[in-house]
């Protein structure tokens, strides 16, 4: 008796062994590089991964200086083993591939031309490389190289005039080889001598300065840059450039300058009638209880900025007072002249905004422009730029989206941009955005994704199983009878978790010619919709009854002629491309070009050969052959055969069986000459034009004399005659 538990259980044992070790492999395969060398070529200069990276995040990265948003490079790879798998660079919306990765030495290099998108404002830019893996693991083999674009950046500051007054701000131009790479800020500096910040307008750096003390004071400006830079010999990243030093002259102003505890202040219905709240320096000549005017002149005369009213003083040598407020006003303008019946006492100077208002919105799909229609599509990351008045005072919010942070150095009064991703499964027409909580009158429109994806979701069937149409490349030839070409759509291939594609738009262009090239049907189906399936996550939101519903059968869009009626080497072309009306990008095209292919051909020939030279079995002597004289007649039942990698070209030999009337026609004045009817097997050479009406063959053959009751050998020429 045999132990059929003990058997089991050593079965099992082996099985969990054999699954554990290639598991191992598998995962060590998986753990090897996939790369030996990577160099990345822009103009004259090379980098290469083996020697020009360096850490960020404890991250290698391989390094580049460019000069042009959009630089054009050129990559050479390096696998580490010619495996006799392909290399794949995958796409990305950071740049352009215009020449595809292409193996050259038998696959021992990898090479492709790519053009960046972006430089300037792009983040996280990588390569990935997938190679397919071995029959024994179903993961790609992947490896992802980091790239770290940097430029080189100066900055300079070379003021006409060094003298400055306390309280007066002053704005001086700054040069750089690449302002835009130089980080600026809106906000102040605290505590210094000078402060200062740095703002970026129309492409120009504008430094402003504000003295707090006098004397000799010496302005100390550290900047940043956007993009880094390399430093210790290429050994470390940095984003600060060296500092500037300027020393200025302060000297105080003809008129004593009174700060304010604050330096911004709304412009609001509330500010002109009741007014806000304000601590002032204490003027010494201020009377309480008592109006005074604030003008941005001097002179007398000048416009009505504000109404300061003096309440009370305080322990600290301040005033507390009202401030209302009826027109804008900004520091960089002027000053602020507290004036006592049109005699201007002091100097103050803060900013009087307008209101945070949004009067525009635009956005920027990655990789795109900047366009004012505000469409959005779901699981998508873009920009949001708002266009108004005193932005940097609201406090936006965008509905059920999450705020992605951004390095961005837009953000000013008069414009703001935000990152914002919006989540797969938003239910929402529009995405509303609030200031402070409420509406600020603009929305975001949620469209959903329209984008052709690749024709590999359309398979075709012939007479065997589906294919995808985008495998059929070529003439396809077939040598059976066609019943139905069938169309059927694999609607889970269309959106996935990291990309949505949508609705697809199909026109099918359905041509069928003969053997001769002659059209003898043309039909167009346009606006085959096919929605993704219930594996996408916006399934919910693509129904439709326009949507294709199961296959597509030729058969029943052909009216002519059926594809089973079709003569031998009819063509059916059949061109599947997307209905660009329905896209805002081009879209794909596959040409399907079936060929009714045939291996032999049979047909009834009539042919003359001349001057045959038999030979009669069964004798000796001369009588037993023929002369070189006499035309004769043949009527065959022959195979022709057609040869296999061309479309309808027959093979210059035929096999064939029939009679042959011997001396039919005898020119010869030998009256002596045998005339007999032959039963023959005859093989025939012809010539390879197909055009030729008259040709000239060469027969071989054996056959049986019917008057004669012999058998004969016959070979000779013969004249082919095609109508």
């Amino acid at each position: 008796m045999f132990n059929l538990s003990g058997i089991r259980g050593l079965w099992g044992l082996l099985v969990l062994t054999v699954l554990v070790g290639r598991a191992g492999e598998a995962q060590a395969q998986q753990a090897a590089p996939l790369l030996r060398e990577l160099s990345l070529r822009t103009d004259t200069t090379t980098y290469r991964l083996s020697r020009n990276t360096v850490p960020v995040q404890d991250e290698p990265h391989l390094y580049f200086y460019y000069h042009q948003e959009d630089e054009t490079a050129e990559l050479l790879v390096q696998p580490t083993a010619r495996t006799g798998r392909p290399l794949r660079l995958q796409r990305s919306a950071d740049f352009a591939l215009l020449d595809s990765l292409t193996p050259i030495d038998g696959g021992q290099y990898y090479r492709a031309k790519l053009r960046f998108k972006d430089l300037g404002g792009n983040r996280f830019l990588s390569l990935t490389f997938q190679q397919p893996s071995d029959s024994n693991s179903f993961t790609p083999r992947t490896q992802t190289v980091k790239l770290l674009p940097l430029t080189r950046t100066t900055l300079e500051f070379r003021p006409a005039d060094t003298e400055l007054f306390v309280g007066e701000e002053k704005v001086f131009e700054l040069s750089s080889n690449n302002a835009k790479n130089i980080r600026v800020s809106p906000e102040w500096t605290r505590g210094q001598d000078i402060d200062y910040r740095l703002e970026q307008e129309k492409g120009t750096l504008r430094l402003h300065v504000l003295p707090n003390a006098l004397g000799a004071r010496a302005l100390v400006l550290r900047p940043q840059t956007e993009r880094p830079f390399l430093t210790d010999n290429n050994r470390r990243v940095t984003y600060a450039l060296p500092s500037l030093r300027q020393e200025f002259t302060v000297k105080a102003s003809r008129l004593r300058f009174l700060s304010v505890d604050k330096k911004e202040i709304t412009l609001e219905e509330d500010a002109r009638r009741q007014g806000v709240e304000l601590i002032l320096d204490n003027g010494r000549t201020f009377n309480l209880k008592r109006t005074y005017r604030i003008e941005d002149q001097e002179e007398a005369g000048g416009a009505l900025i504000a109404e300061l009213f003096t309440r009370q003083y305080l322990t600290n040598d301040r005033v507390l007072c009202w401030l209302r407020v009826y027109n804008t006003h900004r520091q960089t303008d002027s000053y602020l002249y507290i004036k006592e019946n049109d005699q201007a006492k002091y100097i103050t100077n803060f900013n009087i905004s307008p209101k945070t208002t949004v009067t525009a919105l635009s956005v920027r799909h990655r990789g795109g422009d900047w366009t004012s229609n505000a469409t959005v599509n779901p699981g998508e990351t873009l920009d949001v730029r708002l266009e108004g008045e005193s932005l940097l005072r609201g406090r936006f919010h965008f509905e059920d989206v999450r705020m992605v942070p951004s390095d961005s150095s837009i953000r000013s009064d008069a414009a703001v941009v935000y990152r914002i991703q919006v989540p797969a499964t938003f239910d929402k027409k529009r995405i509303s955005i609030f200031n402070a909580g409420q509406p600020i009158g603009q929305t975001l429109a949620l469209r959903e994704f329209q984008r052709p994806h690749p024709l590999d979701f359309v398979g075709v069937t012939f007479g065997e199983v589906p294919r995808p149409v985008t495998r059929l490349n070529g003439p396809i030839l077939y040598d059976r009878t066609i019943r139905d070409v069938v169309f059927s759509f694999n609607a889970g291939a269309i959106d996935s978790e990291q990309q949505l594609y949508g609705k697809q738009h199909l026109t099918f262009e359905i041509r069928t010619q003969n053997a001769k090239g002659d059209l003898i049907e043309l039909r167009t189906i346009e606006n085959v919709v096919i929605c993704p399936d219930g594996n996408s996550v916006r399934a919910a939101f693509y129904q439709d009854k326009h949507c294709q519903v199961g296959n597509l059968s030729l058969n029943n869009l052909l009216s002519a002629r059926k594809t089973y009626d079709l003569d031998d080497w009819s063509k059916i072309i059949i061109t599947i491309r997307h209905t660009q009306a329905q896209y805002q990008e081009p879209g794909f095209t596959q040409r399907l070009e079936l060929v009714l292919q045939r291996r032999v051909k049979f047909d009834i020939d009539v042919s003359f050969p001349a001057g045959l030279l038999t030979k009669q079995f069964g004798g000796e002597g001369v009588n037993n052959y023929t002369a070189f004289s006499g035309i004769s007649l043949a009527t065959l039942a022959q195979f022709s055969f057609y040869n296999p990698n061309k479309i309808n070209k027959l093979r210059p030999y035929k096999v064939g069986a029939g009679f042959v009337a011997l001396n039919a026609f005898n020119l010869s004045q030998n009256a002596n000459a045998v005339r007999d009817l032959g039963l023959v097997v005859l093989g025939s050479v012809y010539p390879t034009r197909s055009d030729a009406k008259l040709t000239f063959p060469l027969y071989l053959g054996a056959g049986y004399l019917v008057n004669k009751g012999k058998l004969f050998f016959l070979f000779g020429p013969g004249i082919g005659v095609r109508l």
